[in-house]
């Protein structure tokens, strides 16, 4: 007998919709897949620059997080950073790599000076956390252009604390009679612009350039403002650490509208969270477990990459930077360094930067062909201030013209000291 088949369900048929139903769902189905293809093509293109912009980071996994905070996903972000530091802890004991703490020369060879110019004496040594010391460890060595051939920069390596004594940090202290200060703004902090001062470094400033060295958060991150060229970019805040400018090029650090605060003579105020360091102390309530208050670190880790800036009783610069930091350490270490003022300034790898340069003759151009780092492994080279993509702001030491060293020599001279110290 012959098998009769089943016969099959009829589908719907696109014969059921009217002709104009039908093309709207083909333009539809058209639309999304154009959507689809151009945010794809977007994204690639978008995280492709990212990628390939230096601003962003020294390393690719550096920009692609940069670019991931900024659209939308800092959470996994914030994720993926904790679970590779969960496994990373800083090490307990240890000893620092061979050569990491620098030795200092037997005997410091200063050349001269043409005229008696007003200098501030060299700084005494630091005393180390960790014990034994190693040889040379807070011991300072002059670095950089001399100035009348008097050092102007000294700088040091010492361990950060008594327990992670693999770690190594560098300290820079800088005599600002011999040097002035200015600050260089970029198109990413504080944004806006243009500026007279902003990366690259032009021939005419690298004549008496002596250090450079990165400035503090982004401004959305800094509870502060940002004061440049005669104009208020972000409102300054009251109480705000501030490292400020004065036009004779002196500086000064201090909580605003207290210790420092606008006068004809500022120009530039560049503020980062609150005082680190006042009257010679850490700040009363520092919590070396905090990473909230003092910036947000890599994976929420309380030991990382810290810079921070101080200023002594005698109104030198003092800058610290390095890895394994906690916020307390930094505070100390700039204690010891002889701050009496001192602000957190960036934090993480690839921010914390201290070059400085010193070319072969007085008065020849700094370049990243002279120019070292206070620590080997800090990221970026001394070359970024160099560079035009370079779009944060950054701060720079320069030998003061010999004009104005000569003045201050005679009676009548008025001294080079920050305005706030008046």
């Amino acid at each position: 007998m012959k098998m009769m088949s089943r016969p099959q369900k009829a589908g719907p048929s696109l014969e059921r919709y009217p002709a104009p139903r039908r093309r709207r769902r083909r333009h539809l189905a058209l639309g999304a897949g154009v959507l689809i293809v151009g945010a794809g093509s977007w994204f690639g293109v978008s995280l492709g620059s990212a990628l390939f912009n230096p601003s962003l980071g020294s390393s690719l996994a550096a920009r692609a997080a940069e670019w991931f905070r900024a659209h939308g996903a800092a959470s996994f972000v914030n994720w993926a950073e904790r679970e590779w530091y969960s496994h990373h802890q800083p090490p307990v004991g240890g000893t620092p790599p061979p050569g990491a703490i620098r030795k200092p020369p037997p005997r410091l060879a200063v050349a001269p000076a043409s005229i008696q110019i007003p200098h501030l004496p060299p700084p005494p040594p630091i005393q180390p956390f960790a014990k034994p010391p190693i040889p040379g460890e807070g011991e300072w060595t002059p670095a950089g252009r001399y100035v009348d051939g008097i050092p102007a920069l000294y700088i040091t390596t010492l361990r950060p604390d008594a327990i992670h004594t693999s770690y190594v940090v560098g300290v820079a202290w800088m005599d600002t009679k011999l040097l002035s200060a200015t600050l260089y703004s970029g198109s990413e902090i504080p944004g806006g612009g243009p500026y007279p001062y902003t990366a690259p470094i032009e021939p005419r400033a690298a004549r008496s350039l002596v250090a450079a060295f990165n400035a503090g958060f982004l401004m959305s991150a800094a509870n502060g403002g940002y004061y440049t060229d005669g104009r208020v970019i972000i409102p300054l805040r009251k109480g705000a650490a501030s490292f400020v400018v004065y036009k004779n090029g002196s500086c000064n650090i201090g909580a605003w509208d207290e210790q420092v605060r606008m006068t004809p003579n500022v120009v530039s105020v560049r503020q980062n969270l609150d005082l680190l360091v006042n009257n010679g102390k850490p700040v009363p309530g520092l919590n070396a477990n905090d990473t909230t208050a003092w910036g947000a670190t890599l994976g929420d880790q309380v030991y990382v990459w810290r810079s921070g800036l101080g200023i002594t009783r005698d109104g030198a610069l003092v800058y610290v930077g390095g890895p394994g930091l906690n916020i307390t350490d930094l505070a100390n270490i700039l204690v010891r360094a002889g701050a009496v003022r001192a602000m957190e300034m960036d934090i993480n790898t690839d921010w914390v930067n201290f070059s400085y340069y010193k070319p072969s003759t007085a008065d020849g151009l700094a370049s990243p062909a002279n120019g070292s780092l206070l620590l080997p492994q800090m990221t970026g080279g001394p070359e970024r201030y160099f560079e035009a993509w370079w779009a944060r702001d950054f701060i720079t030491m320069s030998a003061r013209p010999m004009s104005q060293l000569e003045a201050a020599v005679r009676p009548t001279a008025s001294p080079v000291v920050p305005e706030a110290n008046k």
